[in-house]
């Protein structure tokens, strides 16, 4: 690995090779050792940047959170309307093959990391509460236009789809679902808590 010219290149490069490992091996089964050897340095010099291996976890949870958070928001503001909005906001929390999947297996090996650090937790409550605020908002547009008849308070809705996609991708993850049954699924949740005839099982859009 080429020397970094200062200390954030130094650490966004710990932070690829602990996602890098992550990956491969599993947040419990990788050591300060493995992303060292990953990273072509030294333990002792990955721990100048980082107290432990629970530090550099969190700081991976964070960019990881970060740049899936803003994919996605970027995602819905390129929609128009309600109905497409919560299209988009279904569609990107739904771990496609490839990229998205990756970003979701890496940020599942990770939240077992958020209770035993506190920075980790207090980015994992703030990742569920941004992800919830995405749908709170399309929905209450919805509402507001008169498209939507909500089932529910807009905030609560909006964390339970959160909640089923993190249940739902889990599913993906060890085998017992694919991308285009959780689409499903969340297109029949949001028929229930709309009542908009756009969503449904006969409005599942196409990867």
């Amino acid at each position: 690995m080429a020397r970094p010219r200062n200390q954030v290149e130094r650490r966004a490069q710990l932070i690829d090779a602990t996602a890098r490992t992550v990956v491969d091996l599993g947040a419990t089964a990788t050591k300060l050792r493995d992303v060292a050897k990953a990273a072509g340095v030294t333990p002792a010099s990955v721990l100048y940047y980082y107290t432990d291996i629970h530090e550099l976890f969190a700081a991976v949870f964070e960019r990881s959170a970060a740049t899936y958070f803003v994919s996605r928001e970027d995602a819905i503001a390129r929609a128009e309307g309600p109905v497409e909005r919560l299209r988009a906001c279904i569609r990107t929390g739904v771990p496609w093959p490839g990229e998205a999947e990756e970003s979701t297996r890496l940020l599942f090996e990770l939240f077992p990391v958020a209770l035993r650090n506190e920075s980790a937790a207090q980015r994992q409550r703030a990742f569920v509460d941004q992800q919830s605020e995405l749908y709170r908002q399309v929905l209450e547009l919805g509402r507001e236009s008169g498209e939507f008849t909500l089932s529910g308070d807009a905030r609560i809705l909006g964390r339970s789809f959160v909640a089923l996609e993190d249940g739902y991708a889990m599913d993906l993850l060890v085998g017992s679902a694919t991308a285009q049954d959780i689409e499903g699924r969340l297109l029949d949740h949001a028929a229930a808590v709309t009542g908009h005839p756009a969503f449904g099982p006969s409005a599942q859009s196409r990867p």
